[in-house]
């Protein structure tokens, strides 16, 4: 990755658009309670970025998810974009990596949070894969 790179994504909707420029300081993926109840997955890939870093045209709506922490999403469709704590994290924001246009470009560096994992998340690589639905009856 380097310095001049740049990353583009939206909601599901497209009503929010943002774009990154430069390689995000890292790409985690989160298995907190919080971030799992907030999207209803179990783990969110995090990029961060420095706030001036992203540009977003569009106006998320923001959630007051604990006393500093803020929730950016699509009021439209729902899609979790951003997170940003300014006590925590001062200048710094959060971009869900699922939302970019192409995923692909930024794998992740590690997982955190692993102390609330969902049990089954630490062998989910053992489970059957298919291309696309499972066979039915």
């Amino acid at each position: 990755m380097s310095e001049t790179e740049t990353f583009s994504g939206s909601c599901h909707c497209g009503a929010i658009r943002y774009e990154i420029s430069g390689a995000p300081m890292n790409h985690t993926l989160c298995h907190c309670a919080d971030c799992r109840r907030a999207t209803g997955a179990p783990m969110v890939g995090w990029a961060m970025v420095a706030m001036d870093q992203l540009a977003v045209s569009g106006e998320p709506a923001i959630y007051a998810s604990g006393e500093d922490a803020r929730r950016h999403f699509c009021i439209q469709c729902g899609t979790s974009l951003f997170y940003s704590n300014a006590a925590l994290l001062p200048g710094v924001a959060d971009v869900t990596t699922a939302t970019l246009d192409d995923p692909e470009a930024l794998p992740p560096d590690c997982h955190i949070q692993v102390a609330e994992r969902i049990g089954w998340m630490a062998t989910q690589h053992d489970l059957a894969a298919f291309e696309r639905f499972p066979p039915h009856d």
